[in-house]
């Protein structure tokens, strides 16, 4: 009995952990330019001088769908949406960089540029502030325009460039705050050739379906497992009953 009910209790976590990752990704399925969690298992061989004959379930979440999701015009001169790979850069509650597909930006009351979580967006020169304009552009390649309150609209003024950053070639996880970095810290290089589509947004890429048909799997694989585990309990009752000695 020791040895099915260890084995299936590793088994009961790593359904609870591909649990989880598909009930985010179903939670933000209609959450902007986020990227789906993905799940793996692998086994764990318990070593030693017999034969390896056991073998624990580990899965845990190992990376993220970096597939683009459906892109739709809004027409709203503050949505972009990136092209390609190229992510853009914010400022994490910690100070450090970090990097996303979120473009639903906005102007806070004092004029911070953030997304729509509120994370500030990053410029050549730092978080960006737009002062008060009349409007607002940005243009394909990251350039923020605007026409200053009262001023003349056929001369606008640039404030800065949007940092769109190139995962290409590095190593970037997803963190728990949805924000990626790059894998045991450092800053990811601009990519001036980086565009994106002004007046549009990048939808989720989860695929709701699928995820629903993944937490049924994910279910009863659970359900499997303590069937397991109650089955091993029955077979140590029945070997108790045979080992008892006749009064």
């Amino acid at each position: 009995m020791d040895k099915l009910v260890h084995t299936s209790l590793s088994a009961l976590r790593g359904a609870m952990a591909r649990q989880a990752a598909t009930a985010n990704n179903l939670a933000n399925v209609n959450t902007v330019g986020f990227r789906g969690e993905m799940a793996a298992a692998r086994p764990l061989w318990l070593r030693g001088d017999t034969f390896e004959a056991r073998a624990f379930a580990a899965e845990e979440v190992s990376g993220a769908d970096m597939r683009g999701g459906t892109v739709t015009e809004t027409g709203r001169d503050l949505d972009i949406a990136m092209e390609g790979d190229a992510l853009l850069t914010v400022q994490a509650t910690n100070g450090d960089e970090a990097y996303t597909r979120r473009g639903d930006l906005q102007m806070s009351d004092t004029g911070l540029l953030t997304n729509g979580d509120g994370t500030p967006v990053i410029g050549e020169q730092g978080p960006i502030t737009i002062p008060p304009a009349d409007k607002v552009k940005i243009e394909k390649d990251g350039s923020v325009w605007i026409v200053p309150v009262g001023g003349n609209p056929n001369q606008p003024q640039r404030i800065d460039r949007l940092k769109l950053a190139s995962p290409v070639g590095s190593d970037i996880v997803k963190g728990l705050d949805g924000l990626f970095r790059v894998r045991d810290g450092g800053v990811l290089p601009s990519d001036p050739s980086g565009r994106l589509v002004s007046g549009s947004l990048e939808g989720s890429n989860v695929e709701a379906t699928k995820a629903l048909v993944d937490m049924m799997e994910a279910s009863r694989a659970w359900e499997t497992q303590l069937k397991l585990i109650n089955t091993a309990r029955d077979l140590d009752g029945t070997a108790a009953d045979l080992m008892r000695l006749p009064d």
